[in-house]
């Protein structure tokens, strides 16, 4: 039997509703521990310091801080080192990749997304971590 401290937890951030809701159905789909939705990135950076999450799922375009800017916060900070962060962006542009990459995004998925693949990346980045793997969409 698991134990359900085993199990990560995912904290999604996405003022698409629509989004949030698919993103929110891929976590349990794929087995992990959805602990909370936001729609801004400044709540989402307040409920990532206070719930601690495994694995966080940003849209990158969102109202007060970006995810952009919730990812750079979130690696600055050491109290949340072995956080796993999937960013969600409609820019397709390799440069608008690169930023995400290089904000410590661990991987960038592009909206809109296949849900199968969405569900592969959130089970690879909940498991254990891969030694100087890039985040660039495979």
């Amino acid at each position: 039997m698991t134990d359900e401290l085993d199990i990560p937890r995912v904290l999604v951030a996405d003022d698409d509703a629509d989004i949030s809701t698919l993103v929110a159905i891929a976590v349990r789909r794929s087995g992990l521990t959805l602990i909370d939705k936001r729609s801004d990135g400044e709540s989402a950076w307040h409920a990532i310091r206070e719930l601690r999450p495994d694995v966080v799922v940003l849209d990158v375009s969102m109202p007060g801080m970006t995810g952009l800017e919730v990812c750079r916060a979130l690696r600055a900070d050491p109290d949340l080192v072995g956080t796993r962060v999937l960013l969600l962006s409609a820019a397709v542009d390799d440069a608008s990749r690169q930023a995400g990459l290089d904000a410590g995004a661990d991987e960038y998925m592009l909206k809109p997304f296949s849900p199968r693949e969405l569900i592969d990346r959130l089970s690879r980045l909940a498991g254990p971590a891969e030694p100087a793997q890039s985040g660039v969409a495979r």
